[in-house]
């Protein structure tokens, strides 16, 4: 199939570039034919963020969007920060933190039900959206190495690879230009990165998980508009990051904690810090009574403006955390992905109708680097590495001190660098003390397996495992007696085990991967310190179902 542009996802990033391709064509009485791939079954159904939401870009892609039903519901009307200990905290007062980290004019909402709300507007101005359409490989051509297009749609494989009496081949949908909008830690992205050298001048790109829960509170708990984020315990000093709290909707609370996933410590589990945190008073205190009813993980980009790679190669462009625009200070990133996709079809858009095909969109590259996205990264670049060389308390000052000047105009004369991925940061078992975590209540704290059932995670079980080791013996080998095999505890899934046949001696060890339980976070492609987890696309329509997430 043939279109003349073909988009890789369809997230904000990737919904905002069709949407901006047609309204072109609309307004110049042009024709352009846009196709957008979903791996979900449903547009924002793999969508999981806080969320804040910055309206900069909606409001120049859509001006009317109010008019228009947009689902952004509910106006930030009080913003809290809390520096926690073990069992007290204390707020910071907000007019001590600079304007990028306040939250004014932002509304309070589900991204998964932005998106799904740009996919209606994407269909009625005649983008072509498929969703349970993963793209599992790029089209190359050869031996030129440009991007002609992708596969999607296969269907029917068994477990050692062979076709079933369901098997479909897939199809090839070819483009002009060719948009990965993938999202975080993208398995097509990783590849044509490899490529095209596209990370050569980039800072390795840095990373977090972030575990989200969605309760719904009793009326008298509920505050509309409150936007809470903390830092401090349950983490120590050195093992970076933090949470969120925000109060929208129908008596929703969004609660969710992120940790940069550059932590030293193997045992350490970002699950169950994250369960343990919601029994701490300044956070219990807005759970009680409540009912959970949906949970979800992923990945988020972290590295900032020294971490963006080339954005354009031969036949497309990396657009939203493909890329990884995310401001890690203001824990915002969907306004940033929605602008690149717009820049990206607009040089897109030009190119398609001077007749052009196939080429960098260097057009691309330029728009970024005047962009207000520009700028926003810029002006933060230094808040992530300050946290990893001076700790949470010495660094969060100095990259607050660093907006404040931004904020005035005073830019420091300095870029730091990240120096090392976050599987490197992590160190030996030896060097630490397993963490005994309290076991989950089941009022405000779970186990993993409960959690993954009200994410609604479901994969055909027949298809071959999309979590691919390169040495099957690197998991027992090198990882158990190394680091104690960290994927049982990275993972918020329980994907990953080791299990005994003789469970009292631990001997005869064996490396398990439940793969039916993966959320899709990524977070085992970028923590493994040996580097062997390959996360690569499931047949489509698999994964989680996120529900106002």
């Amino acid at each position: 199939m043939e279109y003349d542009v073909v988009i890789v996802g369809g997230g904000p990033a990737g919904l905002s570039a069709a949407i901006r391709l047609k309204q072109r064509a609309e307004k110049d009485g042009k024709e352009i034919t846009v196709a957008v791939l979903e791996k979900s079954a449903e547009i924002g159904g793999h969508i999981l963020s806080g969320a804040v939401i910055d309206p900069k870009a909606l409001n120049e892609l859509f001006p009317d969007w109010k008019a228009r039903g947009a689902p952004l519901e509910t106006p930030v009307t009080e913003d809290r920060f809390m520096v926690l200990g073990p069992a007290g905290q204390a707020s910071l007062p907000m007019m001590l933190l600079p304007p990028m980290m306040h939250n004014d004019g932002c509304y309070i909402a589900s991204l998964g039900n932005v998106s799904r709300w740009l996919g209606e507007q994407a269909e009625a101005l005649g983008v072509e959206v498929y969703p349970g359409m993963a793209a599992s490989h790029v089209v190359w051509d050869e031996p030129s190495g440009r991007v002609k297009g992708v596969v999607a749609g296969v269907f029917g494989i068994d477990r050692e690879g062979k076709p079933t009496d369901d098997f479909q081949p897939g199809i090839e949908l070819h483009g002009k230009y060719v948009f990965i909008a993938e999202g975080v830690r993208g398995s097509l992205a990783k590849t044509i990165m490899a490529r095209h050298n596209l990370c050569d001048t980039a800072e390795p790109q840095k990373f977090g998980i972030g575990l989200k829960e969605l309760w719904q509170v009793p009326a008298e708990k509920h505050q509309p508009g409150l936007a809470q984020h903390t830092t401090g315990w349950p983490l120590d000093e050195f093992t970076g990051g933090g949470s969120f709290m925000y109060h929208f909707g129908d008596r929703y609370v969004a609660i969710g904690y992120v940790v940069h996933l550059n932590y030293k410590n193997p045992f350490l589990s970002p699950f169950d810090e994250f369960q343990r945190f919601k029994h701490h008073p300044a956070i219990a205190e807005h759970l009680e009574g409540g009912t959970r009813i949906s949970y979800g993980a992923r990945a988020i980009t972290e590295g900032g403006f020294q971490s963006v790679p080339k954005l354009s190669f031969p036949g497309g462009a990396l657009i939203g955390c493909s890329a990884g625009f995310v401001n890690v200070p203001r824990i915002k990133g969907s306004h940033n992905a929605m602008k690149s996709g717009m820049m990206a079809a607009d040089a897109a858009y030009d190119a398609v109708q001077a007749g052009r095909a196939g080429d960098h969109l260097v057009e691309y590259q330029a728009a970024y680097e005047k962009s207000w996205v520009h700028k926003e990264l810029k002006a933060v670049r230094n808040a992530k590495p300050y946290l990893t060389k001076f700790g949470t308390t010495l660094g969060g000052a100095f990259g607050v001190a660093e907006m404040w000047l931004s904020s005035f105009g005073l830019n420091m004369p300095w870029t730091m660098k990240h120096k090392k991925t976050d599987a490197a940061s992590t160190e030996l078992a030896s060097k630490h003390k397993p963490i005994a975590y309290p076991k989950p209540d089941g009022r405000l704290s779970f186990d993993k397996l409960s959690s993954v059932f009200i994410s609604n995670t479901n994969h055909a079980e027949e298809q071959p495992a999309h979590l691919k080791l390169l040495d099957p013996s690197v998991p027992i080998r090198v990882n158990l007696p190394k680091y104690g095999e960290p994927a049982r505890l990275y993972c918020p899934a329980g994907v990953y085990e080791v299990v005994y046949g003789d469970e009292a001696a631990k001997a005869d060890p064996r490396f398990v991967i439940n793969a039916q339980n993966c959320v899709h976070c990524k977070t085992c492609d970028i923590k493994d310190p040996s580097q062997n987890i390959v996360w690569t696309t499931p047949e489509g329509g698999g994964g989680p179902n996120y529900p106002n997430m």
